[in-house]
């Protein structure tokens, strides 16, 4: 009986080592170096992936929401970053300001005039990876909001990509500021700012 509590108990030790070992080889496999991340095209996962906005409100305070359920696709070449291209599609019906006033007056044509703008939309036109600085990568490209389209600047950076359970993920955040004016939406300016802050965040999924 002994003997069998021993060879269970090593039994066990073995296994409980075996484990460790595996999540340490997970762990490995992560990186944060960008020339090791695999090339393709990638999906964001839209319950990992969200744009925060913040406002000045009155000179009060600084008031965020967000836009959930964004789609975007990314194609990435970690050889030749300048090659990659990011394209985006926002719901702005599903914008959440944690107020269901406000989320019904943005909706109107005082804002997003979302029943003749329904999407915000992004298409980039150049990336371009900082010098010195691996990570971080400027993205320029197009904004179409409002049914106006503008060039707007993303300072992105780089977090980390590996193998999750049974997906290869690749996660960025992302900061910009747009004036709300420049696409014709100008309701309660300068009380609201017309400076608009983004936080964008995002996981996406190497498409199999």
């Amino acid at each position: 009986m002994r003997s069998f509590i021993i060879k269970s108990a090593l039994a066990g030790a073995l296994a409980l080592s075996l484990a460790a070992g595996g999540a340490v080889v997970a762990q490995a496999a992560l990186t944060q170096n960008p020339a090791e991340v695999t090339a393709g095209s990638y999906d964001l996962d839209s319950g990992h992936g969200k744009i925060t906005w913040s406002v000045n409100h009155l000179g009060f305070s600084t008031y965020t929401g967000q836009f959930v359920n964004v789609k975007a696709e990314l194609k990435l070449d970690p050889r030749n970053p300048s090659a990659s291209t990011l394209t985006a599609t926002v719901p702005l019906a599903d914008v959440a300001p944690n107020d269901d006033r406000l989320k019904a007056h943005l909706l109107t044509p005082d804002f997003f005039d979302v029943a003749n703008h329904p999407t915000a939309t992004f298409a980039s036109r150049s990336v371009t990876v900082h010098p010195g600085a691996a990570n971080q990568a400027t993205v320029v490209g197009d904004l179409t909001l409002h049914g106006v389209t503008k060039p707007v600047t993303i300072e992105v950076t780089f977090n980390q990509a590996g193998a999750v359970r049974d997906a290869y993920k690749a996660g960025f955040d992302g900061v910009a500021t747009i004036k709300r004016s420049d696409f014709g939406i100008n309701y309660a300016l300068p009380a609201v700012s017309d400076e608009v802050k983004l936080h964008l965040e995002g996981e996406f999924n190497l498409k199999k």
